[in-house]
Order: structure tokens, then C-alpha cells, then sequence
């Protein structure tokens, strides 16, 4: 179990260290910030509250009132990063392992989008409650939320151990 415990945090640590330093300020973290995540938040603003005027720019959210700048670390790659490491060590099928993690990517990018657009109207309405959802609550709820995916896979996919009969 241990020796588990030990390869998801070195298969962690290789994912966020490599976007941390290697991809920093290239296209893929661009592509990541720019298109995955602020301009698909700023459609969904559109669909959901077409008034807010909301535009992406750049990393940016902006619309007249305010908007939020979405920088390394608030698009969620973190997570997905703990996810893939989970679902990589877990004890279940390659396939399920796959599966799991071609999910995992979809639930944490719609979390995060959530939460990103979450913030976006927190920002415009209450400084406070935003410092406080950005800080400390939004993260939490995500780990917590991805967590919990990570487990309802695992009790879905892992193999049963079953008991040997009894010897007399």
C-alpha cells in the first residue's frame, strides 16, 4: 500500500512540476487558461446572464462591473493532476483506469468552470465572499468534490476480493 502512496506523489509531483516549468508561459499554458478555460466560462456567463456583457480576453474575464483574471493555478490543472495520479495507481484495470481518467477530465473541468464563473459573480458582488471562495472554500470543494469521483470509480471498478471458505 505504501509503495501506492509513494508513485501517485512522484506522478504528481513529475505533472505539476513539467506544467509548473516546462510549459509556463507557452502555448499550452495559453491554450489551458485562454481557451479551455476563460472562453468557454465566458460563454456559459453569456448563455446563463447574456446581460453581464462579459468578454474574454486574454486570461481575463471582463465585463463592465468587473471581471476576474485567471491565472496558473486557478484553471484547475492541479487537480485534474491529483485525479490522473489516483486513477494511474489505483488498483483496477488499465481500461478502467482510462475511462476514470477520460472522465475525471470532463468532471474537472466542468468543476472548475463552476467555480470559475462562481468567482466571476462573487468578485462583482461581494470582494469579501470572493476572497473567501477563492482562497480557502472553492479550492476545498473541489478536491472534495474530485475525491469523491475518484472514489465512486474506484468502489465501481476495483476487483472483489472474495473470501476463501472456511477450513474446518
Amino acid at each position: 500500500m505504501m509503495w501506492r502512496a509513494a508513485v501517485f506523489l512522484a506522478i504528481f509531483a513529475v505533472l505539476q512540476g513539467w506544467y509548473s516549468t516546462a510549459a509556463r508561459d507557452t502555448w499550452i499554458e495559453r491554450m489551458v487558461i485562454d481557451e479551455v478555460t476563460v472562453k468557454s466560462a465566458a460563454a456559459l456567463i453569456q448563455i446563463i446572464d447574456p446581460t453581464t456583457g462579459v468578454q474574454p480576453v486574454g486570461s481575463r474575464l471582463q465585463a463592465p462591473g468587473g471581471g476576474i483574471n485567471i491565472i496558473n493555478g486557478c484553471e484547475g490543472v492541479d487537480v485534474l493532476f491529483l485525479m490522473m495520479a489516483a486513477m494511474l495507481v489505483a488498483p483496477i484495470s488499465i481500461s478502467a483506469r482510462l475511462m476514470g481518467i477520460s472522465l475525471g477530465v470532463c468532471v474537472v473541468l466542468g468543476l472548475n468552470q463552476a467555480r470559475v464563473i462562481g468567482l466571476f459573480y462573487a468578485y462583482r458582488g461581494d470582494r469579501s465572499l470572493f476572497d473567501m471562495l477563492h482562497g480557502v472554500v472553492a479550492p476545498l470543494m473541489l478536491i472534495v468534490a474530485v475525491s469523491a469521483y475518484f472514489l465512486l470509480w474506484l468502489n465501481w471498478h476495483a476487483p472483489v476480493k472474495r473470501d476463501s471458505p472456511a477450513e474446518p
